[in-house]
């Protein structure tokens, strides 16, 4: 199996979710490094702050689902989270590859690819450890190519305080009243949910300036309605 092609002409920027997951386990180096290898403009992925201050890349707030074993993500020490072994696509358990990945392995590998980095700040996280984050990316040297995304609004607006000019993302699930005025305010693009976007929304946040990236798109149906209504950028499993 593999990415499913999209042919128009005037595609926008495609962002590989977790990695290339329709193809290899969601956030882990071997989907980082699969689409490293297609044509994708970035590569999505999410991080922790671990309980012994350190930053790990899964979505969950537990491993439960990518692995099996019930752990506490935020609750838990980097090196304990580090030993857990996840469970590949076809269900089996086994392969020494599929381990949570560190913030850094993953800048590493999204520089190697010459990839953007589009990493969500899952829940909240104390200014403190935000600016330990940037200043890991920064000492990797990938720092102008990392586009920041989070459902947490203060996320974003200390983002927006200390870079006030890196790329950054409001992610959300639907369009509230309040939504376009926030975005001008913080100077943020939006990530949206692909099913709660209009064509008069996309208007609107072109009109402030801002672009629209739309989550997570996987068919070629939807695809082609997205890029109808104008997306700046489409975030999916298995398209490209």
């Amino acid at each position: 199996m593999g990415t499913i092609c999209i042919e128009k002409k005037n595609k926008p920027l495609m962002i590989a979710h977790r990695g290339l997951s329709g193809l290899e386990k969601e956030n882990t180096a071997s989907a980082f490094v699969a689409a490293g290898h297609h044509t994708y403009f970035g590569i999505e992925t999410d991080v922790h702050r671990t309980a012994d201050g350190r930053f790990i890349i899964i979505h969950d707030d537990n491993t439960k689902r990518v692995s099996g074993d019930e752990v506490s993500v935020e609750e838990t020490c980097f090196d304990t989270l580090r030993a857990i072994r996840l469970i590949d696509t076809d269900g089996t358990k086994g392969r020494g590859d599929l381990i949570l990945p560190s913030l850094g392995e993953y800048i590493r590998i999204c520089k190697k690819y010459e990839k953007t980095a589009v990493l969500e700040l899952k829940n909240h996280f104390a200014p403190e450890d935000i600016q330990k984050i940037i200043a890991i990316i920064r000492e990797e040297g990938h720092l102008d190519q990392v586009v920041f995304i989070s459902f947490d609004l203060p996320n974003m607006i200390c983002i927006r305080e200390l870079l006030p000019n890196q790329r950054a993302q409001f992610l959300v699930s639907a369009a509230e009243d309040w939504l376009v005025e926030t975005l001008k305010k913080y100077r943020l693009d939006l990530d949206i949910k692909y099913s709660a976007l209009t064509r008069e929304l996309v208007e609107k946040v072109h009109g402030i300036g801002r672009e629209v990236n739309v989550w997570t798109v996987n068919t070629l149906e939807d695809a082609d309605r997205m890029i109808d209504l104008g997306v700046d950028y489409i975030t999916t499993n298995i398209l490209e």
